[in-house]
């Protein structure tokens, strides 16, 4: 090594928090050029870190904490942001995590059929395993095999496991095949409003559209009066309302009404008037919108939720959060009221609620310690990947309790988990590149990076394929597959590609089922 790359070494070495943030620097501008039809995204800090890694090992030393410290927190805030979605269709979820189970057997009993016929020894196959699903289980094999040898098959499959499956997922993330079972979310096809002028009478609680929450209503012009419509309002033939919801849904609603109007009833603000909102009060933050009484409290009502970049049609179950900017029809002279009943406060969210984080994460931290015996010896463990990820889906589905609130405004959710992620790939990357680097071009590096390949196409295959044909969409079977193969990174792609809510609820569905299946895999494959 020449003597200015061996002092740069040292440098780093002596300075782990320098070579942390180098690694995370330079593989987030490597995670953004093209090869071919994919970019890696935040996966590049990994490759960036095994380079890094392969030059010292004392890179890779001490990073446990940091590692598992990143990977909490992505999977604590990943939870936070999926488990109200997630236990709202979990009878939607059961064929998904069936496929889940089913791919994760066949692919473990394929890896081990092809470790037979190329050499690899039993314990290298369970790292493997685990690498290629990129798994924090690699502890419950090193623990069955009684030495480092699975470390070494996980090294080598990683990188690869996590290539694989993001080039499959860009194949599959773009697809629209039937999902008769997974109808595309409001969000998906954006919202627009329209104007209509009624040609029969109508009562809202017999209009459908209405009742089953896929339209809003505003505005009720009558007889030259304009002012917000009621939740039990009987409309009358000659009236003018303003409808809000998905483009297929207001062309139903027209065509049930009466025909379209070609002046606009929000123009005029002198009586009714709107504006965005945020939600940045805890009196608000963690309650469905039906709970808020919007027209009991202000005459008014709530059309649309805009969460990120996503415009949500405001059904009464929404549970708004933190960060949420919604969109008020009002009176008037009740609008600063109103604003003042919601905070519409942008410094507010950008503080988080350290309590809160801090609570959920011990609670998901304790969660990941429980040790539960399973038959045959076998002791599973959430660990503090699925650990964190089961509290903060029960914590987000409760979303508060009592003053306590446990989501996180979407903002602060973003950065939290993009943090933790590229610590998390980071620390793996410099901790796994010496042993990737002894072994990646030998013939055993050949062999298991095949494994790692075989591994990854079977799950994939399995998953995908049962997911078409009991009908859920390639956006949540791609989610579900970053979740089966449980790599931060592939989600971050498969969202990068595709912000639709279906994609993170298959991750959070498949991501702590697939590591307990994993837990128990990797004990079988070392003794097969």
């Amino acid at each position: 090594m020449p003597d200015f790359l061996a002092s740069a070494v040292d440098v780093l070495a002596s300075a782990p928090i320098l070579t942390v943030f180098l690694v995370i620097g330079v593989g987030t501008a490597v995670g953004q050029i093209p090869f071919g039809p994919i970019r890696f995204g935040a996966a590049g800090a990994l490759f960036v870190g095994l380079a890094v890694g392969a030059l010292d090992p004392r890179l890779g030393e001490n990073l446990t904490l940091l590692r598992s410290l990143g990977l909490g927190l992505f999977c604590y805030t990943v939870g936070i942001g999926a488990g109200n979605t997630f236990f709202r269709n979990l009878r939607r979820h059961l064929p998904l995590m069936a496929l889940c189970v089913l791919a994760l057997v066949l692919a473990g009993g394929a890896g081990a059929v092809y470790a037979h016929l190329t050499g690899i020894s039993p314990a290298m196959d369970a790292g493997a395993y685990a690498g290629a699903l990129t798994s924090p289980v690699l502890d419950s094999a090193i623990e069955a095999a009684g030495n480092q040898e699975p470390a070494v098959g996980y090294a080598l499959a990683y990188p690869v496991g996590v290539a694989v499956a993001i080039l499959i997922v860009a194949l599959v993330i773009g697809r629209e095949w039937p999902g008769r079972r997974d109808p595309r979310p409001a969000s998906a096809d954006g919202l627009a409003a329209t104007s209509v002028l009624l040609l029969r009478t109508v009562a809202l609680s017999e209009l459908e559209a209405f009742q089953r929450n896929r339209i809003r209503i505003s505005y009720l012009e009558r007889d030259g009066a304009t002012r917000v419509i009621s939740p039990d309002e009987e409309l009358l033939p000659g009236d003018k309302v303003v409808i809000v919801g998905a483009p297929a849904a207001l062309e139903d609603a027209i065509h049930e009404l009466g025909t379209g109007y070609d002046r606009c009833l929000a123009k005029d603000r002198t009586v009714v008037d709107y504006r965005r909102l945020t939600v940045s009060s805890t009196r608000v933050a963690g309650r469905t919108i039906g709970e808020l009484d919007m027209h009991g409290r202000f005459q008014g009502v709530i059309t649309r939720v805009r969460r990120g970049d996503l415009d949500l049609l405001a059904n009464d179950d929404l549970v708004l959060e933190l960060g949420d900017r919604v969109l008020a029809v009002v009176p008037s002279g009740d609008l600063e009221r109103a604003a003042d009943y919601f905070g519409d406060s942008e410094k507010s969210i950008a503080q988080i609620d350290a309590f809160s984080v801090g609570v959920g994460m011990a609670l998901g931290a304790l969660a990941g310690l429980a040790a539960i015996p399973l038959p045959g010896g076998i002791t599973l463990r959430l660990g503090v990947a699925a650990g964190p990820l089961v509290v903060g889906m029960v914590l987000g589905r409760l979303g508060r309790t009592g003053p306590f609130i446990w989501q996180l405004p979407h903002a602060a959710n973003s950065t939290i988990r993009q943090l933790g992620l590229l610590f998390f790939l980071a620390a793996i990357g410099l901790a796994s590149g010496q042993d990737f680097a002894a072994s990646a071009f030998s013939t055993t590096g050949l062999a298991v990076g095949g494994l790692a390949a075989l591994i990854v196409a079977v799950s994939a295959a399995v998953l995908l394929t049962g997911a078409r044909r009991v009908g859920l969409s390639a956006p949540r079977a791609a989610g579900g597959l970053a979740g089966l193969v449980g790599q931060p990174a592939i989600l971050a792609f498969a969202l990068s590609k595709r912000d639709d809510e279906r994609v993170e609820a298959g991750y959070a569905t498949l991501f702590a089922l697939a590591i307990i299946v994993k837990i128990v895999m990797v004990q079988v494959l070392v003794v097969v």
